[in-house]
């Protein structure tokens, strides 16, 4: 078109860089096996597929056609009943719980309905890198507050702390929102009772909202335990939980997630929702409602049987410890995740610097490493700088991240990759 006007929106500005497609345009032009992306390949568990199959097959023509615009009846009902016991209360389907397109979407809909231009939202690092784009696209502004290893031997994610004093300085009169999640991605931090006591005070002292994006909670491995904010004393009436249905049951595609909590909040996610997406896919909600129900009467009858327990201990605990394993060999240095499908491993002992990179771009380092990785050993990670604001990446840049949750075949693979590192490693 021939047009000196400005098409895109302003607050778009900025925002259209991505390190997820840089990655996968790579990826795509190498082959590469890849590490990076945070969703399985595998199949999701088969009563899942089952109750979509049923659901398409029932007869019920109404399952192809809208649904409420909130969340399917039946599928509010079933998380209803699963959650009031995990937040130990009793919850209104119909107000304290909106369907949407993914956590994803849950997460777009806390910002667009919660946050006005000039507000503040504080952003714990390392995090998801949507909730940065996502703020400024609201208008509001992010400000940052790492989480530093605790001592030079940091051997699990629990090493990580935040800084009591730090965190309460980046509160003011502007802040609107403290985004907290736990499980961490990528460092798979499990957030403990004392540490999420110092969050909640602070958002009672200073007036702020709490979005618990808790996307990871059923992959708790053995010696931690997740504990929800939104438990807490005081907290209830200032907490959101965003839930997703494809990281429980190894479903990502599906795109369906929720949020819950209190009424006056949620009605905003429910507008900005409404406004954007309207409804979820109708089969979709109705056979998650139906898996749902049975991981209910699983987890209180049978808990052994119960794929929500089957998955962090029997799926995934395995394969986390075959990589920690491999890392070490080759040079690397894990950070052991207490939850979650990634690792976090300090990468700079293998032998390799800035002068192997031929890169003279303005990039972190980890950035550059994991271009080098990618195009000359076809191995596909993270650089864990993209999970941090630009005054902090220096704190990340020793850095990459690894999804372990995929095929044995795809893993050992990989393994091969990263014992060609053993010779150069340095000790």
């Amino acid at each position: 078109m021939d047009s000196s006007r400005v098409w895109q929106a302003d607050r778009l500005a900025g925002n259209d860089s991505s390190v997820w497609v840089t990655i996968t345009d790579m990826v795509r032009k190498t082959g590469a096996i890849n590490l990076g992306q945070g969703f399985s390949d595998s199949p999701p568990p088969q009563y899942l597929c089952d109750a979509l199959s049923k659901v398409l097959q029932s007869g019920n023509y109404m399952f192809n056609q809208y649904t409420r615009m909130y969340g399917h009846p039946r599928l509010v009902q079933s998380i209803a009943k699963m959650y009031s016991k995990l937040h130990q209360r009793e919850l209104d389907p119909m107000s304290e719980i909106v369907v949407t397109a993914g956590a994803y979407e849950s997460l777009f809909s806390c910002f667009q309905g919660l946050v006005n231009p000039g507000e503040q939202v504080i952003i714990i690092e390392p995090f998801f890198d949507c909730y940065v784009p996502m703020t400024r696209i609201a208008g509001g502004t992010p400000v940052f507050v790492p989480l530093r290893p605790d001592g030079t031997e940091v051997k699990t994610s629990a090493d990580w702390k935040l800084d009591p004093a730090e965190l309460e300085s980046k509160f003011s009169n502007k802040t609107k929102l403290l985004i907290l999640n736990t499980p961490n991605n990528p460092l798979g931090k499990v957030y403990t009772k004392d540490e999420l006591t110092v969050i909640a005070n602070l958002c009672i002292k200073y007036d702020v909202v709490c979005v618990a994006d808790e996307v990871y909670a059923w992959m708790v491995y053995p010696g931690s335990q997740h504990i929800r904010i939104a438990t807490l004393p005081g907290m209830w009436d200032r907490t959101i939980t965003v839930s997703s249905a494809g990281k429980m049951f190894n479903a990502t595609g599906w795109r369906l997630g929720w949020s819950v909590g209190p009424k006056h909040l949620i009605k905003s996610l429910m507008i900005a929702h409404q406004k954007a997406v309207g409804t979820c896919c109708t089969p979709i909600q109705e056979a998650v409602a139906e898996v749902i129900d049975v991981e209910i009467d699983r987890l209180e009858q049978n808990p052994g049987q119960s794929y929500l327990n089957i998955l962090p201990n029997v799926e995934l605990l395995p394969k986390r410890n075959k990589m920690v394993d491999v890392l070490k060999a080759a040079g690397l240095t894990p950070v052991i995740p207490e939850a979650g499908y990634f690792i976090v491993a300090d990468w700079t002992k293998l032998g390799v610097d800035n002068t192997t990179f031929n890169d003279d771009s303005e990039d972190p380092i980890d950035y550059k490493f994991v271009k080098w990785l990618i195009m000359n050993r076809h191995l596909v990670v993270i650089p864990v700088s993209t999970f941090y604001g630009p005054e902090h990446k220096h704190l990340a840049e020793n850095y990459i991240r690894i999804c372990f949750f995929k095929a044995d075949e795809t893993l050992d693979a990989a393994c091969q990759v990263l014992k060609s590192f053993q010779s150069n490693a340095q000790t």
